[in-house]
């Protein structure tokens, strides 16, 4: 199996860096993010020209492999840049902006949008449905939640109360027994929000497991079958009828939010569930390792350039799925 550090040249050297970017997302050589000619372009050079700059055949514009990504006009360097990615796809829990101000030395507001364009990297919208061919046929659905249970005043809700779960981010997830994981933060857990959810991301032919909530019961009809575990009653599976998976890929995402980075706020809550769903979807029992998911975090650069205002204004509200393969 590949091993990678941070002692690797890419990680070491600006060039080295962009070279190794180069491969990973123009595969079969240069394409013009200006009018996606594949054309072999003229390699500038020159003392004005800076290395790896290329210039269309067909519109004539200069361009190179960060036009059009999240890298681009970042004055960070690129093998610093490649550093963060890798970390982010290498912390099972993640890797908090403060810790990236240390390791790499650029400022802590630099660390937090760089950690955030690599966030949107690592979301990719869905094409095709959870539960179809060539899987478990297993859907299991599940609700979390998030935030600090308090009041208008400011005073916390006892633990368990509804009135204090109903104070918290909501955030519900989709997970296929083996597969993918989909995650989205909703206002509000009922069947009016999760029951488009369901059918625009789970086939019809699935079987779907969820708990007993009465929100799942009449979206729950639209599937081959929805078999439920009643959590009140302390049933947590009956033969292969559990929500277990989901549960445990919740487990991962509070131990994230909670010991890495403390405090995310519903503003932005939902780019980091599409992180901790991108490394679900890529963990090692679906046969990636470190430096996979490093290079699909790197092919999902393209076409998502982020800049500072939209993402410090941006709710982020989308349907995201995480990459699984090229």
């Amino acid at each position: 199996m590949a091993t990678a550090n941070l002692n690797q040249p890419h990680f070491q050297d600006a060039d080295k860096a962009r070279e190794y970017l180069e491969k990973q997302v123009w595969p079969k050589g240069p394409v013009c993010p200006h009018c996606g000619s594949v054309a072999k372009p003229f390699v500038l050079s020159g003392k004005s020209a800076r290395p790896g700059l290329y210039k269309c055949r067909d519109c004539r514009e200069p361009f190179t492999v960060t036009v059009g990504t999240i890298f681009e006009r970042s004055k960070v360097a690129l093998n610093i840049w490649l550093q963060v990615v890798y970390l982010m796809s290498a912390s099972k829990k993640g890797i908090s902006a403060k810790q990236v101000e240390r390791m790499t030395g650029v400022t802590y507001k630099t660390a937090w949008f760089m950690c955030h364009r690599i966030r949107e990297a690592m979301t990719t919208f869905p094409t095709d449905l959870l539960g179809g061919p060539g899987s478990s046929g297993i859907v299991e659905a599940d609700e979390t939640f998030w935030g600090v249970q308090k009041d208008e005043e400011g005073v916390r809700y006892p633990a368990k109360t509804k009135k204090g779960t109903a104070s918290k981010m909501k955030i519900f997830s989709l997970v296929e027994r083996h597969g993918e994981k989909r995650s989205f933060h909703v206002p509000t857990v009922n069947a009016a929000n999760l029951g488009p959810i369901l059918k625009a991301h789970i086939t019809k032919t699935a079987r779907l497991m969820t708990d007993e909530g009465s929100f799942y019961i009449k979206p729950g009809k639209h599937f081959a079958s929805h078999e439920t575990v009643n959590h009140s009653a302390g049933e947590y599976s009956r033969g292969d009828v559990t929500s277990n998976t989901a549960e445990s890929s919740f487990a991962i995402l509070k131990r994230g939010l909670m010991g890495t980075f403390h405090n995310v706020s519903e503003q932005h809550l939902q780019r980091y569930c599409n992180e901790f769903d991108f490394r679900w979807n890529t963990r090692q029992s679906r046969g990636f390792n470190d430096v996979d998911r490093f290079d699909s975090a790197l092919y999902g650069i393209k076409g998502k350039r982020l800049t500072y205002r939209r993402v410090d204004a941006s709710h982020a509200l989308c349907t995201p799925v995480s990459r699984t393969t090229h």
